[in-house]
């Protein structure tokens, strides 16, 4: 078993291919407690059951009948993206101290405990409880147990996260610390080791070694600029850290933008209100198209290339949000066909060692900070307005807010073109060089250079070492 800071890190050894694809699932699981968790919450609020424990019943005439006030709706659904900003930002020091591999496996003690929490029948315990292929997962499990009339109704769809989270921790127990975390550390044995895990080569393996001596070359640039501060993350460097920074902030925050979230957050209760008699299975039928096509750009990924594929995508949702919304307001009937992913988390950015835990957690507290904001917003912005005692006045948007994601995702396709370099093929150390000497705009032809002429950050090192000794031997001369 792996050891974590006190331990090896390597894990169970193995060198086949089969292994290397089980240790991508396990490490690509934590999408399943998100992506779940995001889609539950969609259905619950719309479930009759807990709609009588939490709601409000309309005394105002308006024939509501059971329901949620739009700030108790914005607060429940927002409160995690709230929770998950601040635990982003922790993510750094805990990733840094006890290892990226047990960082995750603590974090899902804390997943755990939020789940147990929105089990209890208490409103404000269900909010605390909230702040810690998921979302289709979800509208399945939401669509079985909508008919249930009592409390299972909603808590089986939760309690069904315990089996995400231990899934999860099983599979972080057999997969090898990061090898940039342990060579960081100084532990050079283990980081190979994990190397060979990960490149499924024995340690001294020649494939090792060169990765090995990649990271290293890395490593030691990187110390010779010292320990990164948060600052230091926003410097204009040699390696450009902060374009790479407010790149990897900024487009958490697109992707957040593109509206993809208000399907996955207020989906259910959205259609029903627009007379749609099962919005739990146009939620599902959504959720369908979001993972066949979320599946079909990973394995355009290496095909199409990252920064293309993400032009692409901006440039479909962009024209299917429009169309909902000019069908929407001229037709008065909703699509369910909109729900287009923009695989904008697929994008590899590629931090500098010595900020690239700063940096990564400052990105993903952005897309959290996006989300809370999204999420808090969009019952004001969508909701109708009501009266009375609890009356609260809204925007009332209803299908024309897709006219806000329309030209969001329009946002994302001029941002992509001018901030996001193509990184196809690369290495980290590799994408680092791309950053180092070329612009964004002419990524590609420097990627392809890159991999033409095999070069490496060693070599590149080494390369401008020569030419500095020859151009100094030739001014003595």
């Amino acid at each position: 078993m792996a050891g974590g800071p006190g331990g090896d890190g390597a894990g169970v050894a193995s060198q086949s291919l089969f292994w290397s694809v089980v240790m991508s699932a396990f490490a690509a699981f934590g999408g399943i407690l998100f992506g779940y968790d995001t889609g539950t919450i969609g259905g619950i609020i719309a479930m009759k059951d807990w709609l009588q424990l939490f709601g409000t019943f309309d005394t105002s005439g308006e024939n509501l009948g059971w329901y949620i006030p739009t700030p108790d709706q914005s607060l429940v659904v927002s409160i995690l993206s709230a929770g998950t900003f601040f635990g982003a930002l922790l993510a750094y020091p805990m990733g840094d101290f006890i290892g990226r591999k047990w960082g995750i496996i603590a974090s899902c003690a804390v997943f755990s405990l939020g789940v147990g929490l929105q089990l209890d029948t208490r409103w404000a315990t269900f909010v605390v409880g909230r702040v810690t292929i998921g979302a289709l997962l979800a509208a399945i499990v939401l669509n079985a147990t909508k008919g249930r009339q009592d409390h299972s109704s909603w808590r089986i769809p939760i309690a069904v996260q315990f089996v995400w989270a231990v899934i999860l921790v099983a599979g972080m127990l057999f997969l090898p610390e990061s090898p940039r975390y342990l060579l960081k550390k100084g532990k050079e044995e283990a980081g190979k080791s994990a190397l060979g895990r990960l490149l499924t080569q024995p340690a001294d393996s020649p494939e090792v070694e060169t990765e090995f001596n990649e990271i290293m070359a890395a490593l030691e640039d990187d110390r010779k600029l010292g320990s990164g501060s948060y600052i230091d993350c926003f410097r204009n460097t040699e390696g450009k850290n902060g374009l790479r920074t407010w790149t990897g902030i900024l487009l958490q925050g697109w992707q957040q933008l593109t509206g993809i979230n208000f399907i996955f957050y207020y989906g259910t209760t959205f259609f029903q209100s627009a007379g749609i008699k099962n919005g739990f299975i146009i939620t599902i039928i959504c959720d369908v198209v979001n993972t066949v096509t979320t599946i079909v750009g990973i394995q355009l990924i290496d095909r199409v290339g990252r920064r293309r594929l993400l032009l692409i995508g901006a440039a479909g949702m962009c024209i299917c949000e429009f169309i909902v919304a000019i069908v929407g307001v001229t037709a008065g009937h909703i699509q369910a066909d909109h729900s287009v992913n923009l695989p904008a988390q697929r994008v590899l950015i590629a931090f500098p060692l010595n900020i690239r835990a700063k940096a990564m957690s400052l990105a993903v507290a952005s897309n959290w900070l996006w989300n809370f904001g999204i999420g808090y917003a969009t019952p004001y912005l969508v909701n109708k307005s009501t009266t009375g005692v609890l009356g609260v006045k809204t925007a009332d948007l209803g299908v024309k807010v897709f006219f806000i994601w329309g030209s969001t995702c329009a946002g994302c396709l001029i941002f992509t073109y001018f901030f996001v370099p193509e990184t196809k093929g690369l290495s980290l150390e590799q994408i680092d060089l791309l950053y180092r000497e070329s612009s964004v705009i002419n990524s590609e032809k420097y990627r392809a250079k890159i991999l033409a002429d095999n070069e490496t950050f060693v070599r590149h090192v080494k390369g401008a070492v020569h030419e500095n000794l020859e151009y100094a031997d030739e001014k003595a001369a």
